[in-house]
């Protein structure tokens, strides 16, 4: 471990160096790359140096212990020293796992109201105003791309973009089927019953990472339709986006010009065609995928929310939690801390 920290520390000053010559300073592109990388690093570079100070000063207390006035604190200091030494040897351990090239970037996260008619809409809507919340927690910005309203209630279809720090890397292990288990509204006789919903979150692709060739891409303005409160239905403003080779089509109709709405749909339409080109990679590569939280079968049953019982379990890790009213409320990082957590656990049993 140590020789690959002693490496690791090594490139993240050759980066550093490179950062200060005026000619890569010159090349935007290069500078964002090694800007990315030298980030990436950094978080592992500091702990390596609290490591090494930790051992200097473990040293320092082994001499200190043969002192005759100093030997009881000494012996007293060595013992807090160890212990932090075993925790930075801990935390290294993790920051040493290969980490998804994914995990920094912002999302654009799909919701659909699957099996279950206008109740798994209105769930649909229901995981939104959740996710509103998360990221209000978390201190993520959100910004709205599609939102096709049921005349139910809810949402067959809802989109929007999550920024801020990391969020790929926690919002990840929210792809796949969401059930719900509870009495609709519409239910007369108290019988609980349950729907789906498809959550899809996708890490936004950036210009290192996929070029979209716009003589592909054919722009249709449309008028906006829905209940999208004022200024929908007044002018030509949504936009819709068709990638040619794919048949791919992506709707944005929330902002209010067609120029956002536009900008937007080929975020959204890049960053979809990003998620299919790493799909089938992954595919490719057969059993890393199947080895991974978060990155299942889009259709996979990760998670039941059931309200009878005021319960929520994930069915990845078998993780239930008896506070379902609280994960609506965007509480959701006990759900996300657990599946962090055992993704980190069985990475580094090799699995």
């Amino acid at each position: 471990m140590i020789e690959r920290l002693n490496i690791i520390k090594e490139k993240y000053d050759e980066l550093n160096k490179e950062l200060l010559n005026p000619e890569i300073l010159k090349d935007i592109k290069k500078t964002k790359e090694l800007s990315k990388e030298v980030s990436e690093l950094e978080e592992i570079v500091i702990c390596y140096e609290k490591y090494k100070k930790v051992e200097e000063d473990i040293e320092a207390a082994k001499e200190m212990v043969k002192d005759p006035e100093m030997g009881e604190f000494a012996k007293e200091e060595l013992v807090n020293l160890e212990e932090e030494k075993n925790k930075l040897s801990s935390e290294l351990e993790i920051l040493l796992i290969p980490k998804d090239p994914n995990d920094g970037k912002n999302v654009i996260v799909e919701i659909r109201g699957a099996a279950g008619g206008d109740e798994a809409n209105i769930f649909a809507g229901d995981l939104y105003r959740m996710y509103l919340k998360y990221a209000e927690k978390e201190g993520w910005k959100v910004e709205p791309i599609t939102e096709e309203y049921s005349e139910g209630g809810g949402f067959s279809l809802v989109s929007f973009m999550i920024k801020g720090k990391n969020v790929y890397s926690k919002m990840k292990y929210e792809s796949g089927a969401h059930r719900v288990q509870r009495v609709p509204v519409t239910e007369t006789q108290g019988r609980v019953h349950t729907s789906t919903a498809t959550v899809l979150a996708m890490p936004e692709a950036e210009d290192l990472d996929f070029e979209l060739d716009m003589s592909e891409v054919r722009i249709d303005i449309t008028r906006s339709s829905g209940c999208g409160g004022q200024g929908v239905n007044t002018t030509d403003s949504a936009v819709r986006a068709t990638h040619i080779p794919t048949g791919m089509i992506v709707y944005c109709q929330v902002g209010r010009s067609q120029i956002q709405n536009k900008e937007m749909a080929l975020k959204t339409l890049k960053t979809r065609l990003y998620d299919l080109k790493q799909r089938e990679k992954e595919e490719k590569e057969g059993a890393e995928r199947r080895s991974k939280i978060g990155t299942g079968d889009r259709s996979e049953k990760i998670r039941t929310y059931n309200y009878p019982q005021n319960r929520v379990t994930d069915h990845r890790i078998g993780f239930t939690l008896m506070q379902l009213d609280r994960v609506m409320e965007g509480e959701l990082s006990p759900i996300i801390e657990a599946l962090i957590t055992e993704d980190q656990k069985r990475k580094l049993a090799g699995e």
